[in-house]
């Protein structure tokens, strides 16, 4: 029987205003529609890293199926999974094989790793885990790269948390708005320009 210890979280503080534009590379055709950077793409990776470190450690020895919940987490999904687990993997004697789908196709075979981009009210992967109970997998764990701390919020939290962040709007790295700064390399809080520009 496996135990879980609680992983330290990055907690981003309310009063942290992030950084300035002119500091990163910004795709041009979103200089107006973002306030700031709030997290550089080198701090992402790094913390990925750590994550992958940390569920080899918790989930080793076992066959994990990943699902990547929703295409806002495909970039999350791909560093963690096909670059920082992949190379721990081969870099490990543990006899772990990571099997990478995006549809939920016999799930009561495998344990599973949900990976999700952000987690807001919780209200979705609740619904998820709760569906998933159907196929009575043997273990679901869940990474989620955001937890966002709003007053919304049902209670629920991943396994795996990247950030822990304020209630603002971000987007950026897959995360969008209305399909827009998926291309953006770094998490940044959108302006209410870009929000006026880019509603549905």
């Amino acid at each position: 029987k496996l135990s879980f210890k609680i992983i330290c979280v990055f907690q981003i503080s309310d009063e942290e205003q992030g950084y300035d534009l002119d500091l990163f590379c910004i795709p041009k055709h979103y200089a107006d529609d973002l306030e700031r950077v709030y997290i550089p793409h080198g701090l992402i990776l790094d913390r990925t890293e750590r994550l992958a470190r940390e569920i080899m450690k918790n989930m080793g020895g076992h066959h994990i199926v990943a699902l990547c919940v929703l295409k806002g987490g495909y970039k999350f999904f791909a560093d963690l999974l096909l670059d920082y687990i992949k190379a721990l993997n081969r870099n490990s004697d543990l006899t772990k094989q990571i099997h990478l789908i995006l549809n939920d196709t016999h799930p009561h075979l495998l344990d599973l790793l949900l990976v999700r981009d952000i987690i807001d009210t919780g209200k979705t992967m609740k619904t998820l885990l709760e569906l998933l109970k159907q196929y009575n997998p043997k273990m679901v764990k869940v990474a989620s790269l955001l937890v966002k701390r709003t007053p919304r919020s049902v209670g629920y939290r991943p396994d795996f948390v990247g950030f822990e962040v304020p209630d603002k709007f971000v987007v950026g790295y897959a995360l969008d708005y209305n399909e827009y700064f998926r291309d953006l390399n770094h998490i940044c809080v959108i302006s209410e320009t870009g929000k006026e520009k880019y509603k549905a």
